[in-house]
């Protein structure tokens, strides 16, 4: 792939104005799928978790997954949404093969919910006002695998294959308005945009939202516009962005790819683009087609959804507080500065945090361990941190520390041994023989070897030379392999020099 050209980020905003929309696809977290009764479950073998209906089978009939639509009217209210009285789902119609039918069952015309806005923090503390167009129920299709070429794409694949595991999960598709006045905060604001919404349907407990996995994905829409002009420039839309970090680069590499070639005169296409997170690059996808080009029509297999007034209230009022009032509850409930909230919350790990502290951690010690170990092992892998380790074992990591049965440095190595996938905290404890050593036994025995190598060691001590001490703790630790308290060991020299 040709390295495109750009232009200098300041340099492009000088030009131009960004105008942004997204379009965020949520995975439901149902216990089957839209409308079968195919379990959802992530991670099955290929092509087990179907039936008649996600095959497109002849005779198979689609059934509402009632589940799904509660969830999709809570995420509508949670979104500051209208809740249609009646929507009713449409056939959108193309052809993909891991579309078994040829056909999406969506919504176009008579979506669930429409018309809301959602209230967005940056890192300084400003806020913006992202207006919501609409959210829609829909069905999500198969996953390709290209197998052969260097790139796990279709372009230059030897053949694919498809899993049709995923075809028919329940989604919700939320789709903004028109986006304007970002300007040089377009690329951090799309990046808190997909936090907040992830942060919404977490706290909801309506789906599992990892990015990782394809729970929750957003196709970044963007074009650029002649600065006071006024005037729209052509859109392209990257697919499926699948971290908030990639969010981020891909709105800033388009504005500063699109900047290029409008600077020159040339023209941008109006076209869906894919994201590459080795390269950091966008890639032309396919033409964008229209809603004429789905040539959509009523599903003529369901009924319309009638919610009544009192299923809708009975939703609202089981809503939890808005992301950006959570977010300053948290700060108070934690005793944060906002240097270190913000740090929890730029490092995208706000959700992991407040879940390992439901687990049982102090807050101080899930900020410490997510920002700080985790973040720099996610950082060193190029993954999300999110995706290394749970937060339960994180606290059970935590508790192990608290209890004394690991020091800091040996609960590094026990970190690293949940993440290579040996069991719970305490299982790699148990397996690796990482415990603290408590007998002051064994310590006094190693002291007492460790002050025959350096016998001139107490009476320096009893002369008031405390620092002296540190070189027979380094031997005890180094003869512990460092599961001894650093801090009892101390203890114990000290006691030694006063008898």
């Amino acid at each position: 792939m040709a390295r495109a050209e750009l232009m200098d980020f300041d340099k492009a905003l000088e030009l131009f104005e960004p105008v942004l929309g997204f379009e965020v696809h949520v995975e439901l977290n149902t216990k089957t799928k839209m409308f079968s009764s195919a379990p959802n479950n992530f991670g099955s073998l290929p092509n087990t978790n179907v039936t008649p209906t996600c095959l497109g089978l002849p005779g198979s009939l689609p059934v509402v997954n009632e589940q799904a639509v509660r969830y999709s009217i809570s995420l509508g209210l949670a979104l500051g949404c209208q809740i249609a009285e009646s929507s009713r789902f449409a056939r959108k119609n193309y052809f993909y093969p891991d579309l078994a039918k040829n056909y999406q069952i969506s919504q176009f015309d008579e979506p669930i919910a429409f018309d809301g806005q959602v209230e967005v923090e940056l890192a300084d503390g400003r806020r913006f006002e992202i207006p919501i167009e609409r959210a829609h129920m829909e069905e999500d299709a198969g996953k390709l695998t290209h197998v052969g070429g260097s790139t796990g794409r279709i372009q230059g694949a030897e053949y694919s294959l498809v899993d049709y595991n995923r075809a028919g999960v329940p989604l919700v598709e939320i789709v903004t308005k028109i986006i304007y006045g970002a300007d040089r905060d377009a690329p951090e604001l799309a990046k808190a945009y997909v936090s907040t919404i992830r942060d919404i349907v977490v706290s909801l407990g309506i789906s599992d939202a990892k990015m990782e996995r394809g729970n929750l994905r957003c196709d970044a829409n963007i074009s650029l516009s002649p600065r006071g002009s006024g005037i729209l420039g052509t859109r392209t839309e990257t697919k499926n962005v699948n971290s908030l970090r990639s969010v981020e680069r891909a709105i800033r590499y388009e504005i500063q790819r699109q900047a290029a070639i409008l600077a020159k005169g040339g023209t941008i296409t109006q076209e869906t683009r894919h994201w590459h997170e080795d390269t950091g690059e966008t890639s032309a996808g396919r033409p964008k087609s229209d809603a004429d080009d789905y040539r959509y029509f009523p599903e003529p297999d369901l009924l319309p959804v009638v919610p009544s007034p009192e299923l809708i209230e009975e939703l609202r009022a089981a809503l939890p507080e808005a992301p950006a009032a959570r977010r300053r509850r948290l700060r108070a409930d934690w005793d944060f500065t906002e240097l270190e909230f913000q740090d929890v919350v730029n490092s995208n790990l706000l959700v992991e945090v407040t879940e390992t502290v439901a687990a049982g951690a102090s807050p101080q010690s899930a900020r410490k361990w997510w920002t700080g170990e985790i973040a720099r092992l996610a950082n060193a892998s190029d993954v999300e941190a999110s995706s290394l380790v749970a937060p339960a074992h994180v606290a059970q990591l935590v508790a192990l520390v608290d209890a004394g049965t690991l020091t800091d440095r040996l609960a590094r190595q026990v970190l690293e041994g949940v993440i290579a996938g040996e069991g719970s905290p305490q299982e790699v404890v148990d397996a690796r023989g990482l415990a603290v050593v408590s007998d002051d036994g064994a310590l006094i025995a190693a002291i007492d070897e460790a002050l025959a190598a350096q016998p001139d060691v107490l009476d320096k001590i009893r002369e008031g030379k405390v620092q002296a001490a540190g070189a027979v703790i380094g031997a005890v630790m180094k003869a512990m392999k460092g599961q001894a308290d650093a801090a009892r060991v101390r203890e114990l020299v000290l006691e030694r020099a006063q008898q």
